[in-house]
């Protein structure tokens, strides 16, 4: 299994801080922890404990099996939140973890069971990934890594983002492998813990129609659209996530 690295935030401690979930972030492909520090401040600030896991981007099952083991350590309840293709991570890693208190898909994918990543970015049209892909790398075992070309990364990540930002995003992007994306999911966590989803009207990479969809096969307790924003909702409009993640975490 892969190496996993966590990036834990602790605030201060107090009575107040211990009642409430962890949060465990996880990001997407073509991307590393780093997606989440416009939201990370945000939450330890409100006296919430952050865990910003580390995803290998080798395969959904491998993956969300990693991130389970981090639910698995924390005593008390959890948050579970995912970008993109860590929106599947989340829906898999879910299951089984009892202390999972709810899941918030951050421009995420929630696939049902059986579905992959790349079924559902074709269910819809709109995504302007595919056009933006650099050349496979196949790797040696035979399998095939898949990154976004860096010239192309700000139109279908980050176009609400400053230059030097998406420059640095694109050259530091992490591969994930083709079969991960084409990797069928298990059952939906979604189907028994409550969901809340958040995305940007202008997402380039998950069309907003592929969104609503899945929010509402979700029956999402909350769906917040953010006007004029990416993919990287969470970069560009951390207030608005870090609101949908505080909404979670302090449902009932």
């Amino acid at each position: 299994m892969a190496a996993l690295t966590i990036l834990l935030v602790a605030p201060i401690a107090s009575e107040a801080a211990s009642t409430k979930p962890t949060i465990i972030l996880v990001h997407g492909a073509m991307a590393d922890s780093s997606s989440w520090n416009g939201v990370i401040p945000l939450l330890s600030k409100d006296g919430y404990n952050v865990v910003a896991v580390s995803d290998p981007l080798r395969s959904v099952a491998g993956d969300a099996a990693s991130v389970a083991s981090v639910v698995k350590s924390i005593d008390g309840p959890v948050v579970l939140v995912g970008h993109s293709y860590g929106g599947a991570v989340i829906t898999n890693a879910a299951n089984g973890n009892n202390n999972v208190r709810a899941l918030v898909y951050v421009a995420a994918f929630a696939p049902e069971k059986g579905e992959s990543a790349f079924a559902l970015i074709g269910k819809f049209p709109g995504s302007e990934l595919g056009a933006a892909m650099a050349k496979p790398v196949t790797l040696s075992d035979g399998g095939i890594d898949l990154s976004v070309d860096p010239e192309k990364f700000a139109g279908p990540f980050a176009a609400d983002l400053p230059h030097d930002q998406v420059t640095l995003m694109a050259i530091t992007q992490r591969p994930v492998t083709e079969a991960a994306l084409k990797e069928a999911s298990g059952p939906a966590g979604w189907k028994t813990i409550p969901s809340y989803f958040v995305y940007g009207a202008a997402d380039k990479s998950i069309p907003q129609t592929l969104h609503d969809f899945m929010a509402k096969r979700a029956q999402a307790r909350d769906v917040v659209i953010v006007a004029g924003a990416s993919h990287v909702v969470m970069l560009s409009h951390p207030q608005q996530v870090a609101e949908v993640i505080e909404e979670a975490a302090q449902a009932d």
